[in-house]
Protein backbone atom coordinates (compact mmCIF):
# COMPACT_ATOMS: atom_id res chain seq x y z
CA UNK A 1 0.00 0.00 0.00
CA UNK A 2 0.89 3.44 -0.67
CA UNK A 3 1.87 6.23 2.15
CA UNK A 4 -0.95 8.13 0.56
CA UNK A 5 -3.51 5.33 0.66
CA UNK A 6 -2.69 4.63 3.98
CA UNK A 7 -3.20 8.43 5.13
CA UNK A 8 -6.66 8.52 3.61
CA UNK A 9 -7.53 5.08 5.42
CA UNK A 10 -6.40 6.48 9.16
CA UNK A 11 -7.73 9.86 8.02
CA UNK A 12 -4.32 11.67 8.87
CA UNK A 13 -1.73 13.49 7.20
CA UNK A 14 1.15 11.60 4.16
CA UNK A 15 3.47 13.60 6.13
CA UNK A 16 2.62 11.85 9.27
CA UNK A 17 2.35 8.13 7.73
CA UNK A 18 5.63 9.35 6.47
CA UNK A 19 7.14 9.82 10.02
CA UNK A 20 5.24 6.88 11.44
CA UNK A 21 7.48 4.56 8.34
CA UNK A 22 10.47 6.29 8.89
CA UNK A 23 10.53 5.93 12.83
CA UNK A 24 9.54 1.97 12.42
CA UNK A 25 12.67 1.48 10.26
CA UNK A 26 14.61 3.15 12.62
CA UNK A 27 13.86 1.62 15.53
CA UNK A 28 11.33 -1.38 14.40
CA UNK A 29 8.08 -2.00 16.56
CA UNK A 30 8.94 -0.08 19.83
CA UNK A 31 8.84 2.90 17.64
CA UNK A 32 5.33 2.15 17.13
CA UNK A 33 4.65 2.16 21.32
CA UNK A 34 2.40 5.95 22.58
CA UNK A 35 4.45 8.37 23.68
CA UNK A 36 3.81 10.55 26.51
CA UNK A 37 2.83 13.69 25.09
CA UNK A 38 3.02 17.00 26.60
CA UNK A 39 5.87 19.16 28.75
CA UNK A 40 8.16 16.98 30.99
CA UNK A 41 7.82 18.14 34.39
CA UNK A 42 10.02 20.91 35.44
CA UNK A 43 10.32 20.53 39.48
CA UNK A 44 11.97 17.94 41.09
CA UNK A 45 11.69 16.67 44.37
CA UNK A 46 14.44 18.46 45.69
CA UNK A 47 13.25 21.70 43.78
CA UNK A 48 10.20 21.47 45.44
CA UNK A 49 11.63 20.84 48.78
CA UNK A 50 13.87 24.00 48.42
CA UNK A 51 10.62 26.05 47.00
CA UNK A 52 8.65 24.82 50.10
CA UNK A 53 11.65 26.17 53.17
CA UNK A 54 11.47 29.18 50.84
CA UNK A 55 7.64 29.41 51.59
CA UNK A 56 7.45 28.67 54.83
CA UNK A 57 10.45 31.17 55.85
CA UNK A 58 7.80 34.20 54.58
CA UNK A 59 7.43 36.76 51.49
CA UNK A 60 9.90 39.31 53.88
CA UNK A 61 12.73 36.48 53.75
CA UNK A 62 12.95 36.84 50.25
CA UNK A 63 12.74 40.36 49.76
CA UNK A 64 9.48 41.45 49.47
CA UNK A 65 7.71 44.16 52.08
CA UNK A 66 4.48 42.87 53.13
CA UNK A 67 4.04 39.27 54.57
CA UNK A 68 1.81 37.96 51.81
CA UNK A 69 2.53 35.27 49.48
CA UNK A 70 0.73 35.91 45.92
CA UNK A 71 0.43 33.82 42.90
CA UNK A 72 2.55 36.18 41.20
CA UNK A 73 5.57 35.87 43.88
CA UNK A 74 5.26 32.27 44.31
CA UNK A 75 6.13 31.81 40.23
CA UNK A 76 8.98 34.40 40.53
CA UNK A 77 10.51 32.13 43.13
CA UNK A 78 9.61 29.03 41.18
CA UNK A 79 11.47 30.64 38.46
CA UNK A 80 14.34 31.75 40.02
CA UNK A 81 14.79 27.78 41.70
CA UNK A 82 13.66 25.55 39.48
CA UNK A 83 14.45 27.54 36.02
CA UNK A 84 11.09 27.36 34.67
CA UNK A 85 8.22 29.57 33.98
CA UNK A 86 4.79 28.88 34.73
CA UNK A 87 1.62 30.63 34.47
CA UNK A 88 -0.56 31.63 37.79
CA UNK A 89 -2.88 28.63 37.23
CA UNK A 90 0.03 25.71 37.38
CA UNK A 91 1.44 28.19 40.30
CA UNK A 92 -1.81 27.19 42.01
CA UNK A 93 -1.75 23.49 41.27
CA UNK A 94 1.37 23.10 42.22
CA UNK A 95 1.00 25.05 45.59
CA UNK A 96 -1.90 22.33 46.18
CA UNK A 97 0.32 19.73 45.52
CA UNK A 98 2.67 20.94 48.27
CA UNK A 99 -0.18 20.86 50.45
CA UNK A 100 -1.03 24.95 50.26
CA UNK A 101 -4.02 26.16 50.14
CA UNK A 102 -5.21 30.11 49.49
CA UNK A 103 -5.47 32.37 52.84
CA UNK A 104 -6.72 35.15 52.54
CA UNK A 105 -5.12 37.65 55.74
CA UNK A 106 -7.33 38.52 58.68
CA UNK A 107 -7.46 42.53 58.30
CA UNK A 108 -7.02 43.50 62.14
CA UNK A 109 -5.34 46.55 63.69
CA UNK A 110 -2.23 45.39 65.01
CA UNK A 111 -3.30 47.62 68.21
CA UNK A 112 -6.46 45.58 68.69
CA UNK A 113 -7.42 44.94 72.16
CA UNK A 114 -9.62 41.96 72.46
CA UNK A 115 -10.47 42.37 76.04
CA UNK A 116 -12.13 45.71 75.63
CA UNK A 117 -13.94 44.05 72.63
CA UNK A 118 -15.21 41.87 74.72
CA UNK A 119 -16.13 44.47 77.44
CA UNK A 120 -18.11 46.32 74.97
CA UNK A 121 -19.95 43.38 73.39
CA UNK A 122 -20.81 42.14 77.20
CA UNK A 123 -21.73 45.17 78.78
CA UNK A 124 -22.25 48.06 75.87
CA UNK A 125 -23.58 46.05 72.78
CA UNK A 126 -26.73 44.46 74.84
CA UNK A 127 -28.02 48.26 76.12
CA UNK A 128 -27.63 49.05 72.39
CA UNK A 129 -29.90 46.40 71.30
CA UNK A 130 -32.46 46.94 74.16
CA UNK A 131 -32.45 51.17 73.18
CA UNK A 132 -33.02 49.51 69.12
CA UNK A 133 -35.23 47.43 70.11
CA UNK A 134 -37.78 49.77 72.01
CA UNK A 135 -37.73 52.51 69.29
CA UNK A 136 -38.79 49.97 66.58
Amino acid sequence: MTQALIARQLGVSRTAVHYWHKEWKARGNTALDKKKVGPKGGLTVAVRKKIIRILERGPEASGYATQLWTLARVGKVITREGHVTYGQTQVWRILRSLGWSCQKPARRAKERDEEAIARWMKVEWPSIQKRGAKTV
